[in-house]
């Protein structure tokens, strides 16, 4: 996943703080930087002082610099016209337009030289700009989008909101971003955090960074002012295109331990009572090895099951329980979800990827 952090010259942070912040975002693999240029709270002479040696080490670090810009932002900037040619030589390399672009302004940018990427507001599309968008003969291969986020509590998007946008970009081949906050250092003037989904506000953000996936976003940033090393690692590291729920194991058996380390299809023959993994026969084939009995215990809501030898030909089969199911002595119970990320489970619909993240094992419960 092309994931990110955000900087605001002229805010919280100082230069120093913020140059460190590229420095360590890169070493992460992190490889987007997102800036706004019409924050009101900005200190306006830090910020003409900062924000080009910011650029500067982001272009340096290899990062795609996108900058969220109104047509009121050119004083800001010093630019008396706005032009893509005036904005790349600042470094800038997609700009997120926000406020003030007619659809038929963005189609002549996304066709015009010099080719700079273009950045909708994904939080404000509708079905009809989109549609006017397509009639302008715009040039979607050199556009992507950004939901927004929001500072104040209680104004944050829902989740059934996020998915329609998501739907509607998607439709037309446009990927699209979201943020989540940061809980190490809320960024002001509010400190309220920064993230898109409203629920996300008190969220880890590795937590909230999965459930976006889930939800169908392609990339993440992180919002706020000063993420903790341990976030950018983890947004660094998080894998894209499907959906990845903790879990803890209850197995001592190896073989069943390296399943669970595997990543699956959900099955297109969507089954009632649980999800069912497409390959996990095929991986317990590849593994040559038997499923003994262990565990054929009562099976919870994210009880992670595999079949054992009792099941004959159906040993290996890897399922997600979906709603409470009696034990079965030919079903051993391998692992259960993590309580907090049960919600995670309806996300994997038929034909999406998921795989686990592993905890500290619970002891032996049978």
């Amino acid at each position: 996943m092309n994931n990110g952090i955000a900087i605001y010259p002229g805010l919280d942070n100082t230069l120093e703080e913020n140059l460190e912040l590229i420095t360590k975002a890169a070493h992460y693999g992190l490889t987007r930087l997102f800036t706004s240029l019409h924050i009101p709270e900005t200190d306006r002479p830090r910020f003409k002082k900062e924000l080009g040696l910011l650029l500067k080490k982001a272009r340096n670090a290899g990062m795609e610099i996108i900058s969220d810009v109104t047509p009121d932002t050119l004083n800001l900037l010093d630019i008396d016209v706005f032009t893509p040619s005036a904005l790349k030589m600042l470094g800038i390399t997609t700009l997120r337009l926000d406020d003030g672009f007619s659809p038929e302004k963005i189609a002549a940018l996304s066709n015009s030289p010099p080719t700079i990427r273009l950045q909708l507001n994904a939080s404000t599309v509708t079905r009809r700009f989109l549609s006017r968008l397509s009639e302008l003969g715009t040039n979607f291969q050199n556009i992507d989008a950004l939901h927004n986020f929001y500072p104040r509590p209680g104004t944050g998007l829902g989740e059934e909101t996020l998915v329609r946008k998501n739907i509607l970009l998607h439709r037309l081949g446009i990927q699209v971003g979201a943020f989540v906050p940061s809980l190490a250092r809320p960024r002001g003037p509010i400190h309220a955090g920064l993230p898109t989904l409203e629920e996300h506000r008190t969220e880890r953000a590795e937590l909230a960074a999965r459930h976006l996936v889930a939800l169908g976003c392609d990339s993440i940033f992180l919002a706020d002012s000063m993420p903790t090393t341990k976030e950018l690692r983890e947004i660094g590291e998080l894998p894209g295109d499907q959906v990845t729920i903790t879990c803890q194991s209850l197995t001592t058996d190896p073989i069943q331990n390296e399943m669970l380390k595997r990543t699956y299809t959900s099955r297109l023959d969507e089954a009632r009572d649980a999800v069912r993994a497409t390959e996990s026969r095929a991986v317990l084939k590849e593994l040559g090895g038997t499923i003994h009995r262990e565990n054929a215990i009562l099976r919870p809501i994210g009880a992670i099951t595999i079949d054992n030898e009792g099941y004959g030909r159906y040993m290996g089969e890897l399922q997600i329980a979906r709603v409470p199911l009696e034990a079965d002595a030919r079903t051993n119970v391998a692992a259960l979800v993590e309580e907090s990320e049960v919600n995670l489970i309806q996300y994997i619909t038929p034909g999406r990827r998921f795989a686990f993240r592993m905890t500290q094992s619970r002891p032996d419960t049978e």
